[in-house]
């Protein structure tokens, strides 16, 4: 029987991590407010330094509002493939000295390291990786090390910037009571404002409601918070590894020959698989395109790309990939494409340069996708290719 709050449960957060990267090209950025986004008033922030926070800038918010709110910043318009290389670097490193590691963003790693402490410390052991990981990358980052993944993230949180925190199991509820409820996990704006429309302003207060009223004001969610208020979660950590991936491919009927069939077959594909990608809130940073001709003989070919899940990125990719691969003009009997090294994570990185139209119209798109069946909402060229008899 696992003993869940006898666990040792680290979590790394790389600092501003695209301002961190920035930073690390062009030095003349350090100390100064630097905002990472659209260039365009339309744009929206993907990123700020602490020195932007200060003046009220922060993620999401339209980049219109963040020049007049911080008119000195340094406004950079953002390198996804850059900041890929930089989280691969640091998965690299966590990867060569952990075990069991789970990669949940593009710049936040959690780890079980329980039992460790029989050779090493727990403390001891954390703190030279974070300082590997600085040394070999110049990448800031902090830690939170406590008995399960809430507690060790809400300590990084408290860490920040560049620090890090250990809370032992015994020292949990004295570590999380004074904090504002804003500090749990899930608990977003509407749940924040509903609770302290309540009274409910600390994590404390917040742990001694009951259980059964956390269940009918919030539902089931209700009593995952409130488990998080009194330092519980069983939430294990999930192995990562880079071999995660989705895919799909198609056997024809009939050998064919037809380089246009393809490109729109393969349209179609990258669509449903990005639509899956958003549904499951992840990120692929590697597309793998498969053929096999009538003769059996089968080639793969993959291309590492900046983290992302939209169709308009990753269909020129696949279409890049499949050309590079039929050389032999003969006979197609398979074709397939798969997305791997997937992780967690919101379109956060395409925030540089996608306004908040293109990204309002994928919701529109998945929104009727859900509802509809995702056969129901399909580029013109994969229409066209259905309506040919």
């Amino acid at each position: 029987m696992v003993d869940w709050q006898g666990r040792s449960i680290v979590h790394l957060d790389l600092d501003t991590f695209f301002v961190s990267v920035e930073r690390l090209v062009n030095s003349k950025l350090i100390g100064k407010p630097v905002i990472i986004g659209g260039m365009s008033d339309r744009g929206v922030v993907s990123s700020c330094s602490y020195e932007a926070r200060q003046y009220g800038v922060h993620s999401a918010m339209p980049m219109k509002m963040a020049r007049h709110l911080c008119s000195d910043a340094v406004f950079v318009r953002g390198d996804g493939e850059l900041y890929t290389k930089y989280s691969h670097m640091v998965t690299d490193i966590i990867s060569e000295q952990t075990p069991l590691y789970e990669k949940a963003s593009i710049d936040e790693f959690y780890l079980d390291i329980t039992g460790m402490d029989r050779f090493f410390g727990c403390r001891q052991w954390t703190h030279e990786l974070r300082q590997k990981i600085i040394n070999n990358t110049g990448l800031p980052i902090s830690f939170g090390l406590s008995v399960n993944k809430t507690v060790a993230k809400i300590g990084t949180g408290e860490a920040k910037p560049n620090g890090e925190l250990y809370i032992p199991g015994m020292e949990v509820k004295p570590f999380l009571h004074p904090l504002p409820i804003s500090k749990i996990p899930m608990v977003g704006e509407k749940t924040f404002h509903l609770l302290r429309s309540m009274g409910v302003d600390t994590i404390g207060t917040l742990s001694l409601i009951p259980k059964d009223m956390m269940e009918r004001v919030l539902g089931k969610n209700g009593l995952v918070i409130w488990d998080k208020a009194n330092g519980v979660d069983r939430t294990p950590v999930k192995p990562y590894s880079e071999r995660k991936s989705i895919g799909t491919e198609r056997t024809f009927d009939k050998d064919s020959i037809d380089v246009v069939k393809m490109n729109e077959l393969l349209v179609t594909m990258v669509e449903k698989l990005c639509f899956d990608l958003r549904k499951k809130q992840r990120l692929t940073s590697c597309v793998t395109v498969k053929i096999r001709y009538s003769n059996f003989d089968t080639h793969t070919l993959q291309k590492r790309v900046a983290y992302t899940s939209f169709d308009h990125q990753l269909i020129p990719v696949a279409k890049e990939l499949f050309a590079r691969l039929y050389q032999r003009r003969m006979l197609i009997r398979l074709i397939g494409v798969r997305f791997s090294h997937l992780v967690q994570g919101s379109q956060q990185l395409n925030m540089f340069e996608d306004t908040p139209a293109q990204v309002n119209l994928y919701r529109a798109m998945d929104m009727l996708r859900n509802r509809y069946g995702k056969e129901k909402v399909q580029r013109a060229i994969a229409l066209e290719k259905s309506s040919k008899p």
